[in-house]
């Protein structure tokens, strides 16, 4: 994850400050500090709730729906209240009236508004309540309390954050909902409703990786549209997917999302490979060992959950890693010419043992026809498992891979995915400057 992250010190020293606090940073947008955990390899955030401010870690889910927490016996603020049921921030759907048998706290309300959450790591969803109280972030206080949602673990039978870090209290929602984190900042500074998510390749130091509300960092880019949807998830339109320059078939349909939300290609924080559609996934490996003999690269047996692995003795090196045949995935961008989305072998490839490296794509049977977690950087130690290259240069690769995902929403906009990406198939020199595969999200919000 990203090894930046403002020491308490400089969050205390900024807290004392008041008369600053609430105002918007001079660069125009908020920015909260990304880390991933060593063990589990999530990407996670960190942020102060309530009064007294708590300070937690929270697992980023670029397709939740609001931002969760652990509200247990420990947890208590002043400013903490309840939304109601009859509030109009309580969702008409997905939500219910929550009465608590026990001694009054967060976390356990009466006439409180209660809506599910989701643990996609344990594929269970469960019931908190949905609250208001104050926001600390890095060198600012939000002026004005959120919406968030509040879980007591304390009142299941059952644990709810299993899979979950343990480093962590909760969920980081960025999905394209109105209760999302980017769409309240929006509104409390009237600053444009989009955020930049830049991931880094691993735990250690080297990295940085950030979240960035408003504005952000501007990064010159091509961009392709985003297939619009009703869910909070977010799909891209993949047309093709190549090896080596040569198409993949199967069945082309499956990459289109259907009205029934089934197919598509969808882009998680969560999903630790890139997960294809079994129809898929069977044209693809077959044509990725193909490609790789021409290589004179070695196919070994298999190591679960991969479908495919190589000697790694046999694979020679390269500045976008193991050499490797070439994925592209074929977009179409605003101008409707074909955009290829590149990835080479540093993010299709991962290391399991000292001699063996697999092709870091799984089998998902029937499941979305492409869970393309990978765009977003999803890695497993020692090296990048995603299936996006994004260097800045060619001599800092391990400090620059950093997978990018903004999201814009403004009224009438259309959803667009902002896409950086060079054709060519030569690696890049050392003074070059290469984003074969920079990625930005951008999202319709739909305000109201």
């Amino acid at each position: 994850m990203a090894t930046f992250f403002f020491p308490l010190l400089c969050l205390l020293l900024f807290s004392s400050v008041s008369s600053a606090l609430n105002e918007l940073p001079e660069s125009g947008f908020i920015t909260l500090p990304v880390k991933m955990d060593t063990g589990t390899k999530q990407y996670y955030t960190s942020i102060g709730i309530g009064s007294p401010r708590h300070d937690m870690n929270l697992v980023i889910d670029l397709s939740g729906g609001l931002l969760w927490y652990d509200c247990d016996s420990h947890y208590n603020s002043s400013s903490f209240h309840p939304v109601s049921c009859d509030s109009q921030t309580c969702p008409p759907t997905d939500s219910s009236c929550g009465n608590c048998d026990g001694p009054l706290k967060p976390g356990c309300t009466n006439n409180t508004c209660a809506v599910f959450f989701d643990n996609q790591f344990s594929d269970i969803s469960f019931g908190g309540s949905l609250i208001d109280d104050l926001l600390h972030m890095p060198h600012i206080r939000v002026p004005r309390s959120f919406i968030a949602g509040c879980a007591d673990p304390e009142t299941f039978s059952f644990p709810i954050f299993v899979g979950i870090s343990n480093v962590t209290k909760g969920m980081f929602g960025l999905g394209r909902t109105q209760l999302s984190l980017p769409i309240q900042l929006s509104s409390t500074y009237n600053i444009i409703p989009k955020f930049t998510l830049c991931l880094p390749s691993s735990s250690n130091k080297k990295g940085t990786g950030g979240i960035f509300i408003g504005p952000g960092p501007n990064v010159p880019v091509s961009r392709v549209s985003l297939v619009t949807h009703s869910s909070k998830h977010y799909f891209i339109d993949v047309k093709s997917i190549n090896i080596d320059d040569k198409v993949v078939k199967f069945r082309r349909s499956l990459l289109t999302v259907d009205a029934n939300g089934n197919g598509g290609t969808k882009i998680s924080t969560l999903t630790p490979y890139t997960v294809l559609h079994h129809t898929i996934y069977d044209h693809f490996v077959s044509d990725f060992v193909v490609r790789a003999t021409e290589r004179k690269i070695k196919r070994v047996e298999s190591v679960a959950p991969f479908g495919a692995c190589f000697d790694a003795n046999t694979i020679s090196r390269s500045d976008g890693g193991p050499a490797v045949p070439t994925i592209d995935l074929v977009l179409t961008n605003v101008q409707g010419q074909d955009v290829h989305f590149s990835i080479l072998g540093h993010n299709s490839m991962v290391r399991v043992n000292r001699d063996v490296l697999c092709l870091a794509f799984v089998d998902g049977e029937t499941l979305s026809a492409v869970r393309l977690q990978s765009v977003l950087c999803r890695h497993r130690p020692p090296r990048s498992l995603s299936s996006v290259v994004a260097k800045q240069s060619s001599s800092n690769v391990r400090q620059s891979h950093c997978r990018s995902v903004r999201r814009e929403a403004e009224e009438r906009a259309s959803p667009s995915i902002a896409l950086s990406s060079s054709r060519s198939r030569e690696p890049p020199s050392s003074t070059s400057v290469t984003h074969r595969s920079r990625l930005y999200v951008h999202g319709c919000t739909h305000r109201s």
